[in-house]
């Protein structure tokens, strides 16, 4: 069935997305900013963003999810990484349409920040959770089972090492770019073991 490839298509129109959005905005580093930035109030490409990445990436991830919830006689631990994929959709979408503020430094964001940065948390703790809850499975493969929990290790050593970028204001943008990647990469390979 074709849906059960829309969590490696996610992963690449991210990329693409990005990309392509991130030519329209003047200056952009990837190094240093983040992939919300393209989004942010008052940003070149406020509009385009969400439209050419979080909207259609929210509907391929909840495709997936649904993909996985309705497979045939998959335990509880898969249905529930079904859910949380869409979890992550809804996420996205939450976070395209509440734009991050122009200065991710502001001590004092704004509501549509607050609720962009909920989103941003909701999504990364759905993608953290689902590798767990495979590792601790016996549906699939041992092998693919400790790669879920490699990512998990994975992720988190960047996302340390994104709050410590973060803090110093040097290259977070890298840092968020390899801490995704990772949940990506994991969620794709998912999708090609199942």
């Amino acid at each position: 069935m074709a849906w059960v490839y829309t969590a490696i298509i996610a992963s690449i129109w991210i990329v693409i997305g990005v990309f392509t959005v991130a030519k329209l905005y003047p200056s952009y580093s990837h190094n240093k900013q983040f992939c919300s930035e393209l989004g942010a109030a008052g940003s070149a490409t406020e509009r385009l963003s969400p439209l050419i990445n979080n909207y259609p990436l929210g509907i391929l991830f909840c495709a997936f999810g649904w993909y996985v919830i309705n497979l045939e006689n998959a335990p509880i631990l898969v249905v529930l990484v079904g859910w949380l994929s869409i979890v992550h959709g809804i996420g996205t979408w939450v976070a395209g349409y509440f734009p991050m503020d122009a200065n991710p430094y502001t001590e004092s964001p704004t509501v549509t920040c607050q609720i962009h940065s909920w989103a941003g948390l909701v999504m990364f703790l759905s993608l953290l959770i689902a590798p767990i809850l495979i590792a601790i499975s016996d549906y699939l493969p041992i092998s693919f089972r400790v790669f879920s929990a490699s990512t998990v290790f994975v992720t988190c050593y960047f996302s340390f090492k994104l709050t410590k970028a973060f803090k110093q204001r040097t290259n977070a943008g890298t840092y968020q770019r390899l801490a995704y990647g990772v949940q990506l990469i994991w969620l794709s390979a998912f999708s090609l073991v199942i």
